[in-house]
C-alpha cells in the first residue's frame, strides 16, 4: 500500500514541521500557503519555506538521524503551493492538517477552503494547541472526519501527538489517523476535548512552579534547570507520571501533598480526590499491587529490573554513569 498523500494547510512553522516529518517517512507532502499574495510575495515565501525544510533535513542528517545522501530526496517530496493552487493540492491529499494561526477567524477561513476542496474521505485535522475540537468541528464540512492533532515542537523530533476527537468524530477516523502516525514512528495518544490536552496541562503547572521558585529565590535559575533536567525530567523519561506515583507509593504523594499544602498555606498542593480514594482503598501502588495501574498479574521483579536498566541506559547516554572504583 502506498503512503498516504499529506497536506499541511498553512505554510508557517507548524506546517513546515509536519512537512519535514512526513517527507522523512516517505510521504508526498503538499505545503499549501493559505494567504492571498502576489506572485512575487509567494515566490519569496516558497523560497524561504523550501530553504528552511532543506536546512532542517540537512541538520537532522548531520546529527546522525539519517544518511546525508537522503536529505535531497526527502526535500523533493514536499511541494509548495500558492492559495490559487490549493484546490488541486488539497483535493489530492488523504490527510489534511490545518496549521494556521490560533484564532477562530483564521480557523474558520481555513476550514471553509479545506471543506470546498478536500476529497470526501480525506481526514481533516487541526493542529491547534488552544481551541477545543468540539468548538472547531462545526466549522468543518462533514465533521465526522475531523479531529484535532496536537503536535509538540519540534514536530519532526518529538514522538508524541495528542489526538483529540470531537463528539461528532467518527471513531474510524481517529483509528485511521492513529495508524498513519504510528506508521511514521510517532506515538499518538487519544484524549477528550479538554483545555490543555495532556502535556501542556502538566507542563503549564510545572513551568509556572519553576518560575515561582526563581521569583522566590529558592534556588538559582541554573540550579532549578539542573534539577528539572537531571531529577524531574530524567525520571519521567523512563516512568510515566502516574506509573511514577505507583512506583514510589501513592501514600507518599498523599502525605507530601498534605505537608506542602499545610506549610505553604496554598491549596494548589493539595492531593486530588482520586489520590485520597486510592489511599482509602489501599491502592497505594506497586507494593500493594494496585494503584493507578493494576500489577496483580505482573511479575514485579523483571518489571523493576527493566525500568532500572532503562535508567542506567539513560545515565550512559547522558555521560552521567556513577563513578565506579
Amino acid at each position: 500500500m502506498s503512503a498516504p498523500v499529506i497536506a499541511a494547510a498553512g505554510a508557517g512553522r507548524m506546517g513546515r514541521g509536519i512537512a519535514v516529518t512526513f517527507a522523512m517517512a516517505g510521504h508526498k507532502v503538499h505545503l499549501v500557503d493559505l494567504k492571498p499574495r502576489s506572485d512575487a510575495e509567494f515566490d519569496a515565501l516558497a523560497a524561504s519555506a523550501a530553504a528552511e525544510i532543506a536546512a532542517t533535513l540537512d541538520m537532522l542528517a548531520n546529527i546522525g538521524l539519517f544518511a546525508p545522501s537522503k536529505s535531497g530526496e526527502m526535500a523533493n517530496r514536499v511541494e509548495i503551493h500558492p492559495l490559487g493552487a490549493s484546490a488541486g493540492a488539497l483535493g489530492a491529499s488523504e490527510v489534511i492538517f490545518e496549521a494556521v494561526p490560533e484564532t477562530l477567524d483564521a480557523k474558520r477561513e481555513a476550514f471553509s477552503l479545506i471543506g470546498r476542496h478536500a476529497a470526501g474521505e480525506a481526514i481533516i485535522a487541526s493542529t491547534t494547541s488552544t481551541i477545543l475540537s468540539n468548538d472547531l468541528a462545526p466549522l468543518v464540512q462533514r465533521p465526522g472526519r475531523f479531529l484535532n492533532a496536537h503536535w509538540l515542537n519540534p514536530a519532526f523530533l518529538v514522538p508524541l501527538v495528542e489526538l483529540s476527537p470531537a463528539e461528532e468524530t467518527d471513531p474510524d477516523v481517529t483509528a485511521r489517523l492513529k495508524a498513519i502516525l504510528e506508521d511514521i514512528g510517532k506515538i499518538p495518544i487519544v484524549c477528550k476535548p479538554s483545555p490543555g490536552f495532556v502535556v501542556p496541562r502538566i507542563q503549564i503547572l510545572a513551568m509556572n512552579e519553576a518560575a515561582r521558585m526563581a521569583e522566590e529565590g529558592v534556588a538559582s535559575v541554573e540550579d532549578i534547570d539542573k534539577a528539572t533536567k537531571y531529577g524531574f525530567g530524567f525520571r519521567f523519561a523512563i516512568l510515566g507520571m502516574l506509573e511514577f506515583i505507583d512506583w514510589g507509593g501513592g501514600d507518599i504523594l498523599y502525605h507530601a501533598s498534605n505537608y506542602m499544602s499545610r506549610t505553604t498555606g496554598d491549596d494548589r498542593y493539595e492531593a486530588p480526590a482520586i489520590v485520597k480514594r486510592n489511599m482509602e482503598a489501599g491502592r497505594t501502588g506497586l507494593q500493594a499491587r494496585s494503584g493507578f495501574l493494576d500489577y496483580r498479574s505482573m511479575d514485579i521483579e523483571p518489571y523493576r529490573r527493566k525500568r532500572l536498566g532503562a535508567f542506567v541506559g539513560m545515565l550512559d547516554h547522558l555521560g552521567l554513569s556513577p563513578k565506579i572504583k
